[in-house]
Formats: structure tokens, C-alpha cells, sequence
């Protein structure tokens, strides 16, 4: 049996309380906008878009860990979802465009060779890691 997979989104789990700075902040500092707001089983659901990419905040009655990232290097633990990624044309200037929005960096800019790529990291305002990632040679197989 084969399965034919396309990313459809990411789910990040809120607070209630948190529900609607995070809608703020993803889309004052990375210019998202929502796609669609909806109640069900005692969870507020809310889509956010911007280009291809989607991502579904769940606010439902929870406790969050609060523990923030500050070092994309002693963030590794094997326990969890670590990060997800959004491919951006320019990295260098994007990482501009974020430090104008008062987005700190917590990795990057760094050249990884392997892959081909040069990338960054960020935090949300819940401690979510964002990579962020210009296009490289390891998917095409050509060199740069």
C-alpha cells in the first residue's frame, strides 16, 4: 500500500486566556490572517493563514508548560513536537522584517551544508520554535 501525503496544517494547543494574543501575534509579527473561527466539544478553533500554510489554534480548558525557548540548542527534548517550519524566500530579509517587529532570534542565521540550506529560528508568544528556512539544494539534489 502507497499514501500520497500534503501538509495541511499545524496544531498548537492554548490557553483561553492566551487565545487571543496568539491570534495577535501571529498576525502582527508574521502577517497571518484567519481563515476561521469556530466552537465545538468545549474547544474554540481558529484558523490561521498566510500563503500555503495553516495553522489551527485550539483553545480548550487546559494547563500549559510555560517554559520558554531561548537557545534553539538546548531546546532538544524527545518528548515532544520540537518545532515546525515555513519556507521563506529570503532569510536574510525576513529576519529583518522580524526584528522590526521586535521578534528576537533564537538560532541563526546558519548555513547548514548537509542540507543545503541556511536557516533561523523563532519563538511564538507561548515559547512555540518557528524555523524559518530559504530553499536549499537537499530536496532538488543540485548544488548551489
Amino acid at each position: 500500500m502507497s499514501n500520497s501525503f500534503s501538509h495541511d496544517h499545524v496544531g498548537i494547543s492554548v490557553t483561553p486566556d492566551d487565545l487571543e494574543a496568539t491570534i495577535a501575534w501571529y498576525s502582527s509579527k508574521l502577517g497571518f490572517t484567519m481563515e476561521r473561527r469556530f466552537d465545538s466539544h468545549g474547544t474554540t478553533f481558529v484558523f490561521m493563514v498566510a500563503g500555503d500554510v495553516r495553522i489551527e489554534l485550539l483553545a480548550g480548558a487546559s494547563d500549559r508548560n510555560s517554559e520558554t525557548t531561548t537557545n534553539i540548542l538546548t531546546s532538544m527534548d524527545p518528548s515532544r513536537l520540537h518545532h515546525f517550519c515555513v519556507a521563506v524566500e529570503d532569510l536574510d530579509g525576513t529576519v529583518s522584517q522580524l526584528r522590526d517587529r521586535d521578534v528576537e532570534l533564537i538560532g541563526g542565521p546558519m548555513q547548514v551544508a548537509e542540507i543545503g540550506q541556511r536557516l533561523a529560528f523563532i519563538t511564538d508568544n507561548l515559547g512555540n520554535i518557528i524555523e524559518l528556512a530559504e530553499p536549499g539544494t537537499w530536496r532538488t539534489g543540485r548544488d548551489n
